[in-house]
């Protein structure tokens, strides 16, 4: 195997003389495809750099975002078919939290009661720092109402799973920072709805109720289905019959519902019923997916193991299509966008560590909150601006939050794993 450098100039040798060739031709078609071989090319690299290897996803999405930029239109169709169907976003994003949920267990929510405090002071700064902080730079910014509401969202949905993996790797309380994203999780059909509504309501139409809907169909629903698979590995004979039982009753509710109940349905229900009972279809859905996904595993152990994968290939997908269909309005406000997920993110890194430590916090339970604060589920936010009808708009401030926010995670995770804390972890 050549060593490094050498893979390095002969990978890059040739790409670096078509450059050059092409920028002699003027060819701007030309030049565009180069740019995207470079950073796929680039992306590809970095898994080969055990220091860099970590910013191998972010890699990823700058290409992917550039690819979007360059050819809008060749990501949004495929000849006839909407690629930013709402419903095939639904999917994408369910299939997203579902792969973040089997890195969960019901296990993680036992920390609630080992560190009560922990966990509030977390919750508590997560769900008012960041709605806060994002309110204040649509002000300081001047954002356009549905930009602006797209700031606020994604201060306001839950903690994301990355924020467990950059406490793992800057060997701060893990324990602690699971469970705080495992309950942020949950409380967010209640919290999202009501900051956006506090904070939003007056630049795009919010309904509390159907974004609490929208946050169940595209969080709890996948989540649950995900940690009833963890159930499964460890339930009795009884608890395993009450599942299927339960599994075998959302196929005959949802062929019911195929086979022309949903219609009559209609004809009888309107507003808030219709749509509580579209609910409980997508909730006794769950235990098809967890049921169907154990006997799966059971079978073929190495699918667990990939799952990981999937999660990022569909956050890839969302921001692709986030991407290519605000093109207009990311070149008008790009930048500027940019810098305000900068200081969202700082500020949250800030916020949520002199907080807890203001709390009585140890820094190692500190540390673990300031990622639990600073980084936010853009999934989720992704979904919700999409559920919407709103992606280009709104679902913008999670396109430029995501890469961000693994960039600056990464490099405070190494900077606090090689200054370990003076105090050890303690359980408050």
């Amino acid at each position: 195997m050549y060593p490094l450098g050498k893979y390095l100039a002969w990978t890059l040798a040739p790409i670096v003389v078509i450059l050059g060739i092409t920028t002699v031709m003027s060819d701007p078609q030309l030049l565009k495809l180069l740019i995207i071989v470079c950073a796929a090319t680039f992306a590809i690299l970095l898994r080969f750099i055990p220091k860099l290897r970590g910013y191998q996803f972010t890699a990823w999405i700058i290409a992917v975002v550039t690819a979007a930029m360059f050819y809008p239109a060749q990501f949004l169709h495929v000849g006839d078919f909407d690629l930013k169907n709402k419903w095939v976003m639904l999917i994408a994003i369910q299939m997203v939290m579902f792969s973040m949920g089997t890195q969960m267990s019901l296990h993680d929510f036992a920390g609630v009661a080992k560190s009560p405090r922990g966990v509030f002071v977390g919750i508590f700064c997560h769900f008012t720092v960041m709605p806060l902080v994002g309110l204040a730079l649509t002000k300081i910014f001047r954002f356009e109402p549905e930009i602006a509401a797209g700031v606020i969202l994604i201060g306001s949905c839950s903690s994301g799973l990355s924020s467990n993996v950059m406490a793992y790797i800057a060997k701060s309380n893990l324990a602690l920072s699971v469970t705080v994203t495992a309950v942020t999780t949950m409380i967010a059909p209640l919290m999202t709805p009501l900051w956006m509504k506090l904070l939003a309501g007056t630049m795009v139409k919010v309904s509390c109720f159907a974004m609490m809907v929208d946050i169940i169909k595209i969080v709890l629903v996948p989540i649950g289905a995900a940690l009833l698979h963890d159930y499964l590995k460890h339930a009795s004979p009884r608890g395993r019959k009450i599942v299927l039982a339960l599994a075998a009753l959302a196929v005959a509710w949802l062929g019911f519902l195929f086979f022309g109940g949903w219609a009559m349905l209609k004809n009888n229900f309107t507003g808030d019923a219709l749509t509580a009972i579209g609910l409980f279809g997508f909730l006794l859905s769950a235990f098809i997916m967890g049921a169907t996904y154990h006997a799966l595993v059971s079978r073929a152990g190495w699918l667990d193991r990939f799952m990981p994968t999937f999660a990022i290939i569909g956050i890839l997908y969302v921001t692709a299509m986030t991407t290519a269909s605000g093109r207009d309005n990311l070149l008008k406000v790009g930048l500027l966008l940019f810098f305000a997920a900068m200081l969202h993110n700082l500020a949250g890194y800030f916020f949520g560590y002199f907080l807890s430590r203001g709390a009585g916090l140890d820094k190692n339970s500190a540390r673990s909150i300031a990622f639990e604060v600073g980084l936010q589920n853009g999934g989720m936010a992704s979904g919700l601006a999409s559920a919407m009808g709103k992606l280009a708009t709104v679902g913008l401030a999670a396109a430029i939050f995501i890469p961000w926010m693994n960039i600056s995670g990464s490099m405070l995770a190494n900077y606090w794993s090689k200054r370990p804390a003076s105090d050890r972890t303690e359980i408050v």
